[in-house]
């Protein structure tokens, strides 16, 4: 039995596709704009849920909020940790899961990491109409969201 897709989902394909494509280019890009600071995307990626965090969180949550893997979240941390970027504090509710909290060195690093990028974010999203670009951030929120309830995998 063949199963076909309906043009609505010839249309999410055709856009996941790009979106990976994306993905492998931004990290590029944002492992040369960062090179010189000694970090990588993946590491600045953390730097900046870590930053944007209300309050210091344990790997796993950053994890959970970056949409990522626990592990693979741990071992940037712990990069970090050697860089002298963040430093793990104890949690008073879980002994084992530390709590992450940035240095000022991390925060400096991160600071910098942004000026570095507001002037390519500019270049790059000249001459793009806000409306397209919220309206594209907004689609692929719901498609994270969907993905995340539902717990979305591939089926074979």
């Amino acid at each position: 039995m063949t199963t076909r897709r309906t043009p609505a989902a010839d249309a999410l394909t055709d856009l996941i596709i790009d979106v990976l494509r994306l993905n492998g280019l931004l990290m590029t890009a944002g492992d040369r704009m960062v090179a010189r600071l000694g970090l990588t995307s993946p590491r600045w990626q953390v730097l900046r849920a870590i930053y944007d965090a209300e309050r210091a969180q344990p790997v796993a949550w950053l994890a959970r909020d970056m949409g990522g893997n626990r592990q693979n979240v741990q071992r940037i941390v712990n990069d970090l940790q050697k860089m002298e970027l963040v430093t793990l504090e104890v949690n008073p509710h879980h002994r084992r899961a530390s709590l992450v909290v940035l240095t000022d060195k991390g925060r400096q690093t991160y600071d910098e990491a942004s000026r570095l990028q507001a002037p390519w974010a500019n270049r790059l999203s000249e001459n793009l109409a806000i409306k397209d670009i919220d309206t594209t951030r907004r689609v692929v929120a719901e498609l994270r969201k969907r993905l995340e309830l539902n717990g979305e995998q591939a089926s074979t």
